[in-house]
């Protein structure tokens, strides 16, 4: 941890890194733009469990512990106050699958990056869709990204499915767990292959080939 000495009224800008071994946590000064401090919870690795061989999952709930534990430690290791903060971006793991209720609640662990299991799912999801259409409007293949992870729990766990109110990614879920509002970005659903660049939206046809 690197401690700039700063004015006690100086605005800062926190960073929140939701990676699959770490959360870490960065505060910048606004005004000299210079680091104020880091942190990391857990000292050590999370634990990503494999159910199946090729599986990849956690729990977001650990997450979020994580990433109370880091800004917490951020906020006492810099003497700062909360109050000072005045936005907060979120980085993160690529590609994971986090499936909510309607009360927000997570249905499931979360499918994680490194998660092989949906690679079937992907080429059907390509055959489905048209390899042709994929190229031209995602740009890209389902493969084993987010769009492919979907259409896997439609196929594996339909009940999972048929419960599910939202899709996120890991970054959208902790900006949910924060503000309780469900929102996504433009780049977000790309990493995902599910933006559609020459319509600028989301890519529907993809979605309803994944069911």
């Amino acid at each position: 941890m690197i401690t700039t000495i700063r004015p006690d009224s100086a605005d800062c800008l926190l960073g929140i890194d939701v990676g699959s071994s770490s959360v870490k946590a960065c505060l910048v000064d606004v005004t000299t733009r210079h680091r104020l401090g880091r942190s990391q919870s857990p000292a050590g690795e999370m634990a990503i469990e494999a159910p199946r061989p090729g599986f990849a999952e956690q729990d977001p709930d650990v997450w979020w512990h994580h990433v109370c534990g880091a800004v917490q430690q951020l906020m006492q290791e810099t003497a700062t106050d909360p109050a000072q903060v005045r936005a907060i971006g979120i980085s993160y793991q690529m590609h994971g699958l986090v499936l909510i209720d309607e009360q927000h609640a997570v249905l499931r662990p979360a499918i994680i990056w490194c998660d092989g299991r949906a690679v079937a799912s992907g080429d059907k999801l390509l055959e489905t869709a048209g390899a042709e259409r994929c190229a031209e409007h995602l740009l890209n293949a389902p493969g084993n990204f987010t769009a492919a992870k979907l259409a896997w729990v439609g196929e594996h766990e339909p009940e999972i499915l048929g419960r599910a109110h939202a899709m996120l990614l890991p970054g959208d879920w902790l900006a949910m767990r924060m503000t309780d509002r469900v929102t996504t970005t433009a780049p977000g659903l790309s990493e995902g292959t599910l933006w559609d660049f020459p319509a600028s939206q989301p890519a529907e046809f993809l979605l309803a080939a994944a069911g």
